[in-house]
């Protein structure tokens, strides 16, 4: 209840302009009345109401319903009104000029310029003050003055007030616009990122489950009428291939749905999977070596999953595009890092993979690599070997060890 009250006069502000504006007309018309005769007594009524003060003060009254609008001109009807009541031998005081207060505080407080805010109302008193000295000299100190006097000083704190007020508030809203605006980025950079995460690991899934399937496929239909047990053979191993894919896809799709959430997931992947992996490329006729240098280190979850998608993307591009029935898969630990090179023997490389970074028709094996190489602190490389054949080299970061290596403790 107390905030609606508060906002009422926001709401009705021409309202309170025009009882603002009957108010200031009546008492100026009543203190016309008054005169203070300096013997200490106090303003006592000395005259009969004056129709002039009526109108000077009902015009100035009305100019402030303007307000808003023309703050300077406004500022210049009420004081010149103020002004002619003193030249009628009226006394120029707070009561008598009160549309000019006002107006003081209106221009302090709507002007865009900071400089006519602040001097605008000090030359308008002084020159109320002025023309009130030139009135009556004697005394120098009368009531009406010193109201000049505080009424200035008053309108020029209620306007640096209230336009503190406002640019606070202003700036509190502006904040909190572009916190949000903020949050809403945030939210769409973080959708992003999560959908390409996805993307890789659906790309990566399906195409090393494809690849594995048509390889397993094409020997089985070569072996199916000379060998029929080893076409058998095969076809069980194309089985289980479609089967991991079944089982991969629906884990990674799975995370989508919110209804799933509870369900048991199967680990994920890493290079503790590694000698599964490479079985399952053996069986397709794709000859593998592999060889470990270093004191194997752990990584984290992330670059562990992304060693395992590198070797696995980069095995299957083999698959697919190398001439060549041997690749081989070496990594190498250091202190800091784990360097992964997985190269093809020879053979002939065709051109779509050599393109395939840098050509949006082809596919995106070797762009993923190296996104998931960078997500986690890493960096991969991938070009022809001098010798003949295709690599990939990838580094990446391992976790900082528990306790001090030696190499740490030499000086």
């Amino acid at each position: 209840m107390t905030a609606e009250w508060s906002q009422w006069p926001r709401r009705h502000s021409r309202a309170v302009d025009v009882v603002v504006a009957i108010l200031l007309c009546a008492l100026a018309t009543y203190a016309s009345r008054l005169t203070d005769h300096g013997n200490g007594e106090g303003p006592v009524v000395v005259r009969p109401a004056s129709l002039s003060v009526f109108l000077l003060s009902a015009t100035a009254s009305l100019a402030l319903l303007f307000r808003r609008v023309s703050p300077r001109g406004v500022l210049v009807v009420t004081t010149v009104c103020a002004i002619v009541i003193g030249a009628l031998g009226f006394e120029i005081s707070l009561f008598t000029g009160g549309a000019a207060f006002v107006a003081m505080y209106s221009l302090g407080y709507w002007s865009a310029d900071l400089r006519t805010a602040k001097v605008a109302p000090l030359v308008a008193g002084a020159a109320l003050l002025i023309a009130s000295l030139i009135q009556h000299f004697n005394p120098v100190l009368t009531g009406g003055r010193i109201t000049l006097i505080a009424g200035v000083m008053v309108a020029g704190a209620f306007a640096e007030a209230g336009r503190s007020r406002r640019n606070y508030l202003t700036a509190l809203h502006a904040r909190a616009e572009l916190a949000e605006r903020t949050r809403e980025e945030e939210a769409r950079q973080r959708v992003g990122e999560e959908r390409l995460r996805i993307a890789r690991e659906l790309h990566d899934i399906v195409a090393h489950h494809m690849a594995l399937a048509h390889a397993q496929a094409s020997t089985a239909a070569y072996l199916l009428r000379s060998q029929p047990d080893q076409a058998q053979e095969m076809l069980d191993q194309l089985a289980g291939t479609t089967s991991a894919a079944l089982r991969e896809l629906k884990a990674t799709v799975g995370l989508l749905r919110e209804d799933d959430s509870d369900a048991p997931l199967e680990p994920t992947p890493g290079l503790a999977q590694l000698s599964e992996l490479l079985t399952s490329f053996e069986r397709t006729g794709l000859t593998l070596s592999l060889s470990i240098t270093g004191v194997p280190r752990p990584l984290s979850p992330g670059a562990d999953l992304t060693a395992y998608r590198i070797i696995q993307e980069a095995l299957t591009n083999v698959t697919k595009h190398a001439g060549t029935a041997a690749a081989t898969v070496r990594l190498v630990y250091s202190r800091l890092l784990l360097t992964i090179s997985v190269a093809d023997e020879g053979g002939e490389i065709l051109e779509d993979l050599r393109g395939e970074q840098d050509s949006e028709s082809q596919g995106y094996g070797l762009i993923g690599m190296n996104e998931r190489a960078v997500s986690v602190g890493g960096h991969l490389r991938a070009g022809r070997r001098p010798d003949g054949g295709f690599e990939v080299t990838t580094e990446l970061p391992l976790e900082p060890p528990k306790t001090p290596d030696p190499e740490d403790k030499m000086p």
